[in-house]
């Protein structure tokens, strides 16, 4: 207990799937968490839940992440709620069933506003906030799909290949200046989640037929325990890794 205990985190997209299980992670370990989301009221509903448990640890607050003012906000929020920011998930997304052929520019482009657009805004102004702070951790949700070719997620695809691009040069850049922040990208493979669920029935199969894959089917926990392992200071010498949470899908 309290592997994150006194550090501050903002997890986004977190009222659903891998961002909620993100921030019962680390608030259960200690961590006070501003949660962001567009779906208000199950974002509401989870910090109620979750102060229930341990009064004041957590907090929503609407976010669109391809909005640059309401990143300024968000920001500016976990300094003035709880004094600081130490961890940044990046954590919200979306997937829309298309083919290189198929997808459309708008649909296209509402993947990068949200997944290519939202990182980096959201480490364009969390870098400055975490470092005064006193440093810290950004993990930057990635996906399998930046490594594998998954012509029906295209968009997607694009979006989480740009996510694992900059987090390098994130991580680069708060080294080289001495930053003491880390940044690193996860990459998950198919997970229990509602996107997942929504995913598998636009494609007209169901939830079952990911869990009969040689890799099986995920628990949001699985990621949030790893995410919870990147925001501790147990990763200290963890630094520009991209890391792989797929039951050695992308190996094979």
């Amino acid at each position: 207990m309290g592997r994150v205990s006194g550090k501050v985190a903002l997890v986004t997209g977190a009222a659903v799937g891998l961002g909620r299980a993100d921030a019962i992670a680390l608030v259960r370990e200690g961590a006070r968490v501003l949660i962001t989301d567009v779906a208000a009221p199950a974002g509401e509903a989870l910090a109620a839940e979750l102060n229930a448990q341990s009064p004041g640890a957590a907090h929503f607050m609407r976010q669109d992440v391809s909005d640059e003012a309401q990143w300024i906000a968000a920001i500016d929020e976990a300094k003035r709620r709880f004094g600081g920011l130490h961890i940044l998930v990046n954590n919200a997304g979306l997937v829309t069933i298309g083919t290189p052929e198929s997808t459309t520019l708008e649909q296209f482009r509402k993947h990068q506003a949200v997944m290519s657009e939202g990182v980096f805004l959201g480490c364009k102004y969390a870098i400055p906030v975490i470092r005064d702070s006193g440093g810290g951790s950004i993990i930057n949700m990635s996906s399998v799909a930046s490594h594998l070719g998954y012509p029906v997620y295209f968009a997607y695809t694009a979006a989480k290949g740009a996510v694992r691009s900059m987090t390098k040069a994130v991580a680069v850049h708060c080294q080289m200046n001495k930053y003491n922040i880390r940044c690193n990208s996860i990459h998950a493979g198919a997970m229990h989640t509602p996107m997942v669920e929504n995913s598998a029935k636009e494609l007209g199969l169901s939830i079952s037929a990911f869990e009969q894959m040689p890799t099986g089917l995920g628990k949001p926990e699985d990621v949030a325990n790893l995410v919870l392992f990147l925001a501790s200071d147990e990763s200290s010498y963890i630094n520009g890794a991209e890391l792989m949470i797929d039951n050695a899908l992308t190996v094979q």
